[in-house]
């Protein structure tokens, strides 16, 4: 029953900004980690960024120019996103590891939310 619903997709031009957020509901007993994985055209989906217990992970092309960050009392994640290049384009998607109930834990997706960043 959990879903995980993202917002803040849109078309910059390169060097803008553009915040995503994604909002996990449903049967959540408790949130293992969040993060963002985004897939562009012909490519294969690749991870962006993760929060995981305090422990950031950002993908070397988007280091020191987006930031991840969650509100863990509403089972948010945020990524804020500076200086976009036309390569940052692509579909992105909140990712989640949630346990459901105190003995059951999966792997959620978002619908994905598109990014176009124009040159």
């Amino acid at each position: 029953q959990v879903q995980l619903v993202e917002s803040g997709g849109g078309l910059v031009q390169s060097g803008d900004s553009l915040s995503l957020s994604c909002a996990a509901s449903g049967s959540i007993f408790r949130v293992i980690s969040m993060g963002w994985y985004r897939q562009a055209p012909g490519k294969e989906r690749e991870l962006v960024a993760t929060s995981n217990s305090g422990a950031i992970n950002y993908a070397d092309s988007v280091k020191g120019r987006f930031t991840i960050s969650r509100d863990n009392a509403m089972n948010t994640v945020y990524l804020q996103m500076s200086s976009l290049k036309p390569e940052d384009t692509a579909v992105y998607y909140c990712n989640a590891y949630i346990y459901s109930s105190s003995s059951a834990w999966s792997a959620y997706w978002g619908q994905g939310t598109q990014v176009t960043v124009s040159s």
